[in-house]
């Protein structure tokens, strides 16, 4: 497959690189609340997946190995050998890929409301097919409920309309493809093989990906360090920015003398 993918670069250009994996539905532009914070200190690669936002859309179905190989040829692309990752959701299970299969490009890592394996594989495979049969309009209010607390949504009504504007402006045939990667995903029995120093964050009010998908990531990867935020959901870095950029600014450069 010649499919490739869409990053845009912000930071000093000698900096460490910092990769963002962003969620099914979104581009690297759902990183925008902690762009600043982390530009400052970081390279910033934000990429959009296979399927979303300006990357190729090749017709699915994808496979989570594939995902991550096409961040190993934007790497590549970049002339970027090794670098921090931080994905939320679909971001951090192709970093969980990457750390287990290429742990020489992976320094230190980060994953943000994802899941090892998050069934059931047939309910991913209807939604790939719903969204195939008619437009990701079907399942847009579904989805962006899960991605934000009632009280966040309540309070902030555009931040919610342009997030679900930019779910719903994903190639169907990308979404669709990237559910089916998720269908066929396990990487539970991969996470031993992480030895990049691994930060996992969870959402108390994740209905997505709950905070025990967090525990138990970090308990299958040695080391890893779990921290859970009150008053979030799935999109946790929209809904509480300071301290997600605290979080991966402190994990990433430990020596900075940010306080977690």
């Amino acid at each position: 497959m010649t499919a490739r993918l869409h990053a845009t670069v912000d930071g000093p250009p000698q900096a460490p690189v910092l990769v963002l994996g962003s969620s099914l539905g979104t581009t690297g532009a759902m990183w925008q609340p902690q762009l600043a914070a982390l530009a400052a200190r970081f390279r910033v690669v934000r990429f959009d997946h296979l399927g979303h936002g300006g990357s190729s859309a090749p017709t699915g179905p994808y496979t989570i190995d594939l995902l991550g190989r096409k961040v190993l040829q934007l790497l590549d692309e970049l002339d970027i050998g090794r670098a921090h990752y931080a994905g939320l959701s679909l971001g951090g299970m192709v970093g969980m890929w990457l750390a287990a299969q290429a742990p020489e490009r992976i320094d230190r890592l980060a994953l943000l409301c994802t899941s090892a394996c998050l069934g059931p594989a047939d309910g991913w495979r209807a939604r790939a097919a719903t969204v195939r049969a008619g437009r990701l309009d079907t399942i847009a209010d579904a989805v962006v409920e899960r991605w934000f607390t009632p009280a966040f949504a309540a309070a902030r009504p555009d931040t919610v309309a342009a997030y679900r504007a930019m779910l719903t402006s994903t190639p169907p045939a990308g979404y669709a493809g990237c559910c089916e990667a998720i269908a066929g995903m396990d990487l539970r029995a991969d996470l031993a093989a992480v030895r990049a120093p691994t930060l996992v964050i969870g959402a108390a009010d994740d209905p997505a990906t709950p905070p025990e998908q967090a525990a138990d990531i970090a308990r299958r990867i040695r080391s890893a360090r779990l921290v859970v935020l009150d008053d979030a959901a799935h999109l946790a870095n929209v809904e509480q920015p300071e301290a997600v950029a605290r979080l991966l600014a402190a994990h990433f450069d430990p020596e900075g003398g940010v306080t977690p």
